[in-house]
């Protein structure tokens, strides 16, 4: 077989399993802290609402907080600060399993590497780009195999974790999320759960992706192709 007709480009494949032991350790964080969460939103709803009223009482005006209320605004802090290295980490991993995806099946990504940032963010195509960076990683590499159903459940996951406004990005401030807990603990509660399963999922599809490229990586060294 010539250089024009060789499927593999020069460069060798890059480690991956650190990678993705790191996004394993990330998810697992991500997953705890938004249990620890919805643990303090049921701490809220049994304390119920305080004789003074939610903590923002319109107009501009908040009354200082209760310990509980405290505690809470201190671990919604710490759980958007570890979900977002968990992103990154996530991001990494994804960045080199792209590729590697590149370098065995000698085919380009389907989506461009800006994807791989804006396509989480930018509205509408954050509903499908995504996972389609996630399944090309695999497809490309294993045209012959069906997808793995962990992503498709992992994605299901995630978009419920989107909807409403009460998962992965709040739409209300965390005094309004407060008194949503006050009023109304269980959409809170559903999308807690929601997130922590597809934390879960995603970890599990790491693994699973991973495993499958480490497979064909090791078939390439030992062949010497």
């Amino acid at each position: 077989m010539n250089e024009k007709e060789s499927p593999l480009p020069a460069s060798a494949p890059r480690p991956i399993r650190s990678a993705a032991n790191l996004a394993v350790v990330a998810l697992a964080l991500a997953g705890l802290a938004w249990a620890v969460r919805a643990v303090w939103h049921i701490r809220l709803a049994m304390a119920g609402e305080p004789a003074s009223g939610p903590p923002d009482q319109g107009n501009g005006v908040h009354r200082p907080l209760n310990a509980l209320e405290n505690s809470y605004h201190l671990v919604s802090s710490a759980g958007g600060a570890v979900t977002a290295v968990c992103a990154l980490v996530f991001l990494l991993w994804l960045d080199r399993a792209r590729d590697n995806a590149r370098v065995l099946s000698g085919k380009e990504p389907r989506y461009q590497y800006f994807w791989l940032f804006l396509a989480w963010i930018v509205p509408v195509v954050n509903l499908w780009i995504p996972r389609g960076m996630v399944a090309d990683v695999h497809g490309s590499v294993f045209p012959e195999r069906r997808l793995p159903a962990v992503v498709n459940w992992w994605w299901g996951l995630w978009l419920a974790g989107l909807a409403g406004g009460v998962g992965l990005f709040y739409a209300d401030s965390t005094d309004d999320v407060i008194a949503r807990a006050y009023n109304g603990v269980w959409p809170l509660l559903a999308a807690d759960l929601v997130i922590v399963a597809a934390a879960a999922t995603a970890a599990l599809m790491v693994r699973t992706l991973t495993a499958a490229q480490q497979e064909r990586i090791d078939e390439v060294a030992r062949t010497g192709s």
